[in-house]
């Protein structure tokens, strides 16, 4: 894998693993099935070890596409931390506000 290749699957990657904690509400980990709706911080802590997760297959992706780690400091860390939550704003939005509003829309059109 070159390393174009390698940076365009993290980024893609990070999107969707951002996003996932969000966008199933009623799911944990994709594959542990909840009677009930995720609390916020149930979200928080799956998004974080999704964010974990990243970082191994980033650490994995940068040893095989270059063959060399590169040392970092905190601040490559935080960064990341926050790039990921950037990542996670579309899902977070919608499992917040739209789908409230579209259920809500849904209950008026049926009841009219």
């Amino acid at each position: 894998m070159t390393l174009d290749q390698a940076v365009w699957v993290l980024l893609f990657t990070a999107i969707v693993l951002a996003n996932i904690p969000w966008i199933f509400g009623n799911r944990l980990f994709i594959f542990v099935p909840l009677h009930k709706q995720k609390t916020f911080v149930v979200g928080v802590i799956e998004w974080f070890l999704y964010f974990l997760v990243m970082g191994g297959l980033a650490f994995l992706l940068e040893k095989t596409a270059m063959g060399n780690i590169a040392p970092q400091e905190w601040e490559f860390y935080v960064v990341n931390l926050f790039l990921f939550m950037i990542f996670a704003f579309p899902g977070f939005i919608y499992r917040y506000n739209l789908k409230m509003y579209l259920d809500r829309h849904e209950k008026m059109k049926a009841q009219n």
